[in-house]
């Protein structure tokens, strides 16, 4: 992890943009696949306190982790917790005693902490081609890009009155397009009375502690599954979004860390939290802030919501929640369209990897599901494969450089 010394002082002006991006990255988070839980926490049997306390110790942890590697690297770190591991749970703790689950969870922990201090995610990430990482990261955007339209069929006029406002803002202030969409969105949930917090009370969280235990079974069946599905279902993706828009911090000190925050919550109830793939590419990209050099304060900014929503543990959580899905899923579809485009011309940019890049592209987007492990996973070992077999040899070290990590200059016009 490289610490810059020669940072540009930040004017007042650079705030709004990243900010607005990491608090639509938070709003997403929560309102679009943290339910997975609550209902892990029901199928766990935990009571309130102990709910509260998950809430708490994954919603602080993140942030803190967000804002300690954003400020060292000064670039957007964004963390999140596994939602991958998250759906895992839902089914899993339904046959494994908490206090066992709490045991998998420092188990699991331990191994990304060893596996960072090793150095041997760094060498696996530089193994993917630039292209076929484009087309990975295009490929999981995708379903996002698409549901923003989809929104149209289920509710034609908040869907409709956003991509309207995004289009229009796009046409007279770019700068302005993804924060008037949020602005203009929640304006016009508040004028159809559909955003209800009169009854909102807010109610301090606190941890519960609750002392791990340690099984061949759970450290089989919780322990590894949940280490495999973040490091494929994460990680890996998390890093590709950094990569591809230009960010070159290490791996190394990115999985170290968090695997020591995910040690540090997990007796509170944190199964864990990891580096953010999708709801990072919402800040990494252009629409955070034009200048790449002052897009880490959107992860400063992320953190910082992170912590506010962990002190109040369930009640913020539940406010993000209560938003409409369509709302969430066309708000986080037109944030993210402009790192869907560049990806793409990324990964078609070279004619030799054009077509091993479009199949990871295609593999990504199909999403499968297998062995419990998902689409990120397979996209990729799918696009390397083709990369090998069309290319007659297998991918080499990849050394990313500025004109390698993600779309050329070209690309990036397409979607000023």
């Amino acid at each position: 992890m490289c610490i810059r010394d020669s940072r540009p002082a930040l004017q007042w002006r650079d705030l709004l943009h990243p900010v607005v991006a990491g608090l639509i990255s938070v709003i997403v988070n929560y309102g679009g696949t943290f339910i997975l839980v609550f209902q892990a926490a029901k199928a766990a049997g935990l009571d309130p306190a102990h709910t509260a306390s998950w809430v708490w110790s994954i919603s602080i942890g993140v942030g803190v982790t967000g804002i300690l590697l954003s400020w060292a690297t000064r670039e957007p770190i964004i963390t999140a917790w596994s939602t991958p591991a998250a759906a895992f749970l839902v089914t899993a703790l339904a046959t494994t005693p908490y206090a066992e689950a709490v045991g998998a969870y420092l188990i699991s922990a331990a191994a990304f902490v060893v596996l960072g201090l090793s150095g041997g995610f760094e060498k696996l990430i530089r193994l993917i081609p630039p292209g076929v990482a484009a087309g990975l990261l295009a490929g999981i955007l995708l379903p996002f890009g698409i549901g923003a339209f989809g929104g149209i069929s289920l509710d034609p006029l908040l869907a409709g009155w956003l991509i309207l406002a995004y289009v229009v803002l796009k046409r007279f202030t770019a700068r302005y397009a993804v924060v008037g969409i949020l602005v203009s969105g929640l304006a016009l949930l508040l004028l159809q009375n559909r955003v209800d917090l009169s009854a909102l009370t807010l109610t301090l969280a606190a941890p519960v502690y609750t002392s791990p235990a340690f099984s061949l079974n759970a450290a089989l069946s919780v322990a590894l599954p949940l280490f495999l599905i973040t490091l494929t279902g994460q990680y890996m993706p998390g890093m590709l979004v950094l990569r591809n828009d230009g960010f070159k911090t290490r791996a190394n000190g990115i999985v170290t860390i968090t695997g020591l925050g995910s040690l540090l919550m997990a007796p509170f109830g944190s199964h864990a939290f990891n580096l953010a793939a999708i709801t990072a590419a919402i800040c990494t990209g252009r629409e955070s802030h034009e200048d790449p050099s002052r897009r880490w304060v959107a992860g400063i900014a992320a953190g910082v919501f992170y912590i506010v929503v962990g002190i109040f543990g369930v009640t913020l959580a539940a406010v993000f929640m209560a938003l409409p899905a369509t709302f969430i899923t066309t708000l986080a579809g037109l944030a993210l369209l402009g790192t869907i485009g560049a990806s793409l011309a990324g990964a078609l940019a070279d004619a030799q990897t054009r077509e091993a890049s479009l199949i990871t592209f295609l593999a990504a987007a199909a999403n499968i599901k297998l062995f419990g492990i998902g689409g990120a996973f397979w996209g990729l070992l799918i696009g390397l494969a083709a990369h090998a077999l069309l290319n007659g040899r297998l991918p080499t070290r990849t050394r990313y450089t500025d004109s390698s990590i993600a779309a050329p200059a070209t690309a990036k016009d397409m979607v000023k």
